[in-house]
């Protein structure tokens, strides 16, 4: 009563509509002569070329030697060889020679090639949190206290 039915009069599969495929692996870039303002969100890689004025949340973030990011990055890697001015957080973050980097970067593996230059903090920071361990009370001074009972006691 309620199926479809296809022009042939045969019942349609549910599986027979096509969907477009997820190729892994192929980045989306943002070329060299294109700018962008505003924050990109993306599941998959981001190869920046050109320049972008907002935030980049995605798995693995490459900016290239030509580029130019005003705003903060957020990935499980992190590639730059070109001018990154905000916070850097992702497991693994390398700055290339040619890497300007001004602002934080929070991480969990770090390499910086010799040349790059970094104006910010950087720290690591680990997927378990360190408990404080707590500071024991001061040992008291037992035969200070029974002198002191003593000279009481006596006065």
């Amino acid at each position: 009563m309620f199926s479809k039915v296809s022009k042939s009069g045969q019942p349609a599969a549910a599986h027979d509509t096509p969907r477009p495929s997820v190729k892994a692996g192929i980045p989306s870039i943002i070329s060299a002569d294109l700018r962008i303002t505003g924050d990109l969100v993306c599941s998959g890689d981001v190869q920046i070329d050109g320049w972008v004025e907002g935030d980049i949340q995605s798995r693995n973030i490459t900016i290239g030697e030509g580029a130019t990011v005003q705003g903060g990055l957020q990935a499980e890697s992190v590639r730059i060889c070109g001018l990154v001015n905000g916070e850097v957080r992702a497991d693994m973050v390398v700055l290339e020679k040619t890497a300007r980097v001004t602002g934080d970067i929070l991480h969990k593996s770090l390499a910086i090639e010799q040349g790059a230059y970094l104006e910010g903090m950087c720290r690591r920071t680990d997927t378990h949190p360190v408990t404080a361990v707590a500071t024991p009370e001061p040992v008291k001074d037992v035969a200070k206290e029974i002198a002191g009972e003593k000279k009481t006691a006596t006065a």
